[in-house]
């Protein structure tokens, strides 16, 4: 279980292929799962935008560190 989803700022769950070989986290081709803030969630976002990554799931954690798909998102996660 990834303890992380339990930090009180967490609100963030993605699941993200590296698309770029000089990446700031994984080798291109790594499929990853990261917990994050809002703040990370921003940056995940432009890197996305930029081409660097794709993220592939996205849920949101409740503060109780459960997880729960958040469909008004799943438009995003297709461009």
């Amino acid at each position: 279980m990834a303890l992380e989803r339990f930090e009180p700022e967490v609100r963030h769950m993605v699941i993200f292929e590296v698309l770029s070989s000089d990446s700031f986290v994984g080798d291109k081709g790594d499929r990853m799962r990261l917990f994050l803030t809002d703040a990370g969630y921003r940056k995940f976002q432009d890197r996305q935008e930029k081409g660097e990554i794709k993220i592939e799931d996205y849920m949101k954690v409740t503060p109780d560190g459960h997880l729960q798909h958040d469909h008004s998102r799943e438009s995003d996660l297709t461009r």
